[in-house]
């Protein structure tokens, strides 16, 4: 019964369905990059290279045969145009991917933090540094002023 509970709070955790969510809709999205580059981009492209369909463009590596009982053996191809259009796909698809990121980003950016104060042995430091310099000030008027004081060692 512990594996079975485990699995459960595993599932239920927001990170595992917020995930679930996002395989979900990538999948809807790759569908709708897939028909924008095989309806809506590559036949342009087409025309302009040619009146080509990039998904027909192969190259044949052995022509279709029959074989002794009269079956017809398909030609081994390697299809170069699919590979071409599918590889668009990708990249249209990562582009749009990093741009969404990249826009969801700038709504989390945080504030750079703000530099921490000086530490407790930095303001003691500094505090002290101050009583010395009022010494050393307070010494220094005495000084001048042409008073001499008497420590009471007479020599």
């Amino acid at each position: 019964m512990s594996i079975l509970k485990e699995f459960k709070e595993f599932a239920i955790r927001g990170n595992v369905i917020d995930m679930a969510v996002g395989v979900i809709m990538g999948g809807a999205f790759g569908k709708i990059v897939s028909s924008v580059v095989s309806d809506v981009i590559m036949p342009p492209i087409g025309l302009l290279v040619g009146g080509v369909n990039f998904t027909e463009l192969k190259l044949v590596l052995k022509h279709a045969t029959t074989d002794a009982a009269g079956k017809a053996v398909p030609a081994v191809t390697l299809n170069y145009g699919n590979f071409l259009q599918t590889t668009l796909d990708f990249l249209l698809i990562a582009m749009a991917i990093f741009l969404m990121v990249k826009a969801i980003n700038r709504f989390y950016q945080k504030a750079p933090a703000p530099e921490p104060g000086p530490g407790k042995e930095e303001l003691l430091l500094a505090e002290i540094r101050d009583l010395l310099k009022e010494q050393n000030r307070a010494a220094s008027s005495v000084n001048s002023s042409g008073s001499s004081v008497n420590n009471g060692n007479n020599i």
